[in-house]
């Protein structure tokens, strides 16, 4: 497939209307891009295991434990509004 052709369409799809000096120098990196993709494809990978993560994730949650925090008064106190025991907020979705 055309390299050029390759860049008019993407560009195309997303919607970005590029000059031809742009669409020559991308059309030379994509060139790039897909030649460095060709020489991935050529790696033995067969005996690698599949990851969702280069390192491994641990959990990092602390332990979910009751622990003293302020009276809802103490809260409602430094509201600009409350009622009905509730902050309440001004309307952000008509």
């Amino acid at each position: 497939m055309d390299d050029q052709f390759n860049v008019r369409y993407t560009a195309q799809l997303a919607r970005l209307d590029l000059t031809d000096a742009e669409i020559e120098k991308f059309q030379s990196q994509l060139g790039q891009v897909l030649s460095h993709v060709e020489q991935l494809r050529k790696v033995d990978v067969s005996a690698v295991a599949a990851t969702a993560h280069a390192n491994a994730v641990t959990n990092v949650f602390r332990a979910d434990e009751s622990r003293p925090f302020f009276s809802q008064e103490t809260v409602l106190s430094n509201a600009p509004r409350s009622a009905n025991g509730l902050i309440v907020v001004p309307k952000v979705i008509e």
